[in-house]
């Protein structure tokens, strides 16, 4: 997904998003040096999420061992 930075206001950015619909995106989740018009592209990290996931198993199955 693609949104487009129409301006900022606060702590927010209002982006647009595909289906033309503004919302609000807080500042802090907007790539730091964007500016208005910039497009983001917001995306899952599939490679991350199976790292993140097989983590977090490996750690309850080590928590359940010592239990």
């Amino acid at each position: 997904m693609q949104v487009i930075i129409d301006r900022f206001d606060g702590n927010f950015a209002v982006v647009e998003l595909d289906n033309g619909e503004t919302v609000n995106m807080p500042r802090k989740l907007v790539p730091k040096g964007a500016k208005e018009g910039d497009v983001v592209d917001i995306r899952i990290n599939e490679e991350t999420t199976l790292e993140r996931r097989q983590r977090i198993e490996n750690m309850m199955k080590d928590l359940w061992r010592k239990s």
